[in-house]
């Protein structure tokens, strides 16, 4: 085999390897983030489940507690990152989740409620990075307006 042809062969089979490997990014969203400054407007002792309802539009879902109930709120982000090597592939996966329960008397007059915000801290990541690092959700924190550090 002359030096031509081989430069060639490892040419082909290098586009060839080349062509197995990539990488991919994906996002799927779920629901609306749950909007943190309007969730500082409930006042429990004050607040009716329709002021709720009126405020935030229609919960995920309902729970029956007896003569008194509780809403749920939640949306969801989840971000993937994958790298495709020819004998080793990596990924990653990073899912947040915006959450809020609200808790109504049997009058529907609302008792408490309690909120988690993580939508906005999703990062596209692979699998040596840290995407808890304070510093990260420091500064997504801050561009998300209600949510205190």
């Amino acid at each position: 085999m002359n030096r031509l042809s081989v430069v060639f062969l490892f040419g082909v089979l290098g586009a060839a390897l080349a062509s197995f490997s990539g990488c991919a990014i994906a996002r799927q969203d779920n629901n609306e983030p749950v909007d943190a400054q309007l969730v500082q407007q409930l006042r429990p002792g004050v607040t009716t489940a329709r002021d709720v309802v009126e405020l935030l539009g229609a919960p995920t879902e309902v729970v029956q507690l007896g003569r008194r109930s509780a809403y749920r709120y939640d949306a969801s982000t989840e971000k993937s990152a994958v790298l495709i090597l020819l004998v080793v592939n990596v990924g990653n996966q990073d899912r947040r989740e915006d959450r809020l329960w609200t808790f109504f008397d049997e009058n529907d007059v609302l008792t408490h409620y309690g909120a988690t915000y993580g939508v906005h801290r999703t990062q596209y990541a692979l699998p040596w990075e840290d995407v808890h690092e304070a510093s990260d959700n420091d500064s997504r924190d801050a561009g998300r307006p209600g949510v205190k550090q």
